[in-house]
């Protein structure tokens, strides 16, 4: 491999040189801030700056490891946020024409937390618009454009987080923070080639966030490694009282938490039919025989038949973001949303009953029941990400002929922790991500195996040619 130039080292690499004085969080920032008025520009990912701040923040950062003071492994290092997350007097503006110029007079925990960690805000980051709510056609559904794919301009970067995935992919930012309701970490994560955390329900306070799906929204990491996520996942975890569905616990990373378990991990390998995706097949059976020269133990797993997971995700999803939008739903100002099928999905989803809503929350309940005897019999679950790689930008999605494969419906319908991390390049020599699933709050678990993947392989060292 090249040298890797520093805009592509992990936000963890990046603060240990900060702390080390080998770079200033200044300097760094003018780095940063530069790519993004560049490539971040280029790829469409980038919904509004924030220099001025971000400088601010950073001279700060320096004075105060000047004076001994560091406040962690993110102190100085530079980040984006996905453009649902209030920023005091900064545009947040959901990545939605309908709310172009929104702004709120406070800043969501996340963003109060990572500032008190000293990481520097160097922007909002582009994404879907309203995070695709109402069931987009086009990647085009964004205030801001379709945004690209790093490796090639002509696919896409993934939604909703889009703006996040590609700024991360492109060495734009040290990290980022992406939203998950349904696949909007894990699809940009893997499109984009990067390490991509979707935290259990619950472990991130959702305050000043965007209300998509109250009971299925969760905040999470997007980074170069599991070790970046870990860390990130440490500053803005825990119990928020703003957040009145916030888990008590905090969270302390443990790089190779599972080396202290008293048998070998085990790991489900979760069933596709990769009748139609060769390639995805052969990257991840490479990828597994990683844990397979280690102390894992690998068996065939299934998620519980005869169970609609998707389908309820998907009714849920339908039904409480009719509520989130109602009043925008029932206005004009629906049609300045520059997805005429998301449009019409918002209309539709109008139309939803009580009886379909609760049928799906009686499934969901079932659900968990089911999945829940799994982990009797497994530790974490593994699969690829996505069976194909990023998509062309111009092609309507409902036009996609190669599988997707995917387990988000499951995972989110339940809230489930998953990690996914670059394993390798498909026909197009575009990335390929991995998944791994957990039971409710194993991310200590999750990140330790990721870790121990990346600490045997150099997937997430791989960066685009520019």
């Amino acid at each position: 491999m090249p040298e890797i130039p520093l805009h592509f080292r992990t936000a963890s690499e990046l603060g240990r040189l900060i702390k080390t004085k080998k770079i200033s969080s200044v300097e760094l920032t003018r780095l940063y801030l530069g790519r993004l008025e560049k490539q971040g520009a280029e790829l469409n990912a980038v919904a509004h700056l924030t220099a001025e701040l971000a400088m601010a923040q950073a001279k700060q950062a320096d004075a105060e490891l000047a004076q001994g003071k560091v406040r962690g492994a993110l102190h100085g290092v530079p980040y984006g946020a996905k453009d649902l997350l209030a920023t005091k007097g900064i545009p947040t503006q959901w990545g939605s024409p309908a709310h172009k110029g929104q702004t709120f007079d406070y800043d969501a925990t996340v963003i109060a937390r990572l500032r008190e960690a000293g990481a520097v805000l160097l922007g909002k980051l582009a994404m879907v618009e309203l995070a695709g709510g109402g069931g987009y056609e086009y990647a085009s559904a964004s205030l801001h454009g379709p945004a690209k794919c790093p490796w090639n301009h002509e696919r896409w970067a993934g939604g909703s987080s889009s703006g996040s995935g590609a700024s991360v992919g492109s060495g734009s930012v040290g990290f980022a923070i992406g939203t998950e309701t349904w696949g909007s970490i894990t699809v940009p994560a893997a499109f984009c080639g990067i390490t991509g955390l979707r935290p259990t329900y619950g472990r991130v306070s959702r305050y000043g966030a965007m209300a998509l799906s109250w009971t299925m929204d969760k905040i999470g990491p997007m980074a170069r490694s599991a070790e970046d996520c870990g860390h990130i996942l440490q500053a803005i975890a825990g119990l928020d009282p703003l957040d009145d569905t916030s888990a008590s616990s905090k969270f302390a990373f443990r790089p190779r938490a599972f080396s202290s378990l008293p048998r070998p991990i085990r790991l489900g390998l979760l069933t596709q039919d990769y009748t139609k995706a060769p390639e995805a097949k052969k990257v991840f059976e490479t990828a597994l025989e990683v844990f397979r020269k280690g102390s894992f133990t690998l068996k065939e797993a299934k998620y519980p038949p005869n169970i609609p997971y998707d389908s309820a995700a998907s009714m849920i999803i339908t039904a409480e973001g009719a509520s989130a939008f109602e009043n925008l739903i029932r206005s004009d100002k629906l049609h300045a949303l520059a997805d005429t099928a998301q449009q019409a999905g918002f209309v539709a989803s109008l139309t939803v009953t009580a009886v379909d809503y609760l049928r799906a929350l009686r499934i969901r309940n079932e659900a968990r029941t089911a999945i829940n005897r799994l982990w009797n019999d497994f530790d974490v679950l593994i699969a690829p990400t996505l069976l194909l790689e990023a998509t062309p930008i111009a092609k309507s999605l409902n036009e996609i002929t190669d599988p997707w494969g995917g387990n988000g419906g499951p995972g989110n319908l339940l809230g489930l922790p998953s990690i996914t991390l670059p394993m390798g390049f498909g026909k197009t020599q575009l990335p390929l991500g991995l998944e791994l699933v957990g039971a409710p709050f194993s991310e200590q678990t999750l990140l330790a195996l990721a870790t121990y993947f990346q600490q045997e392989t150099d997937w997430h060292r791989h960066f685009p040619k520019e």
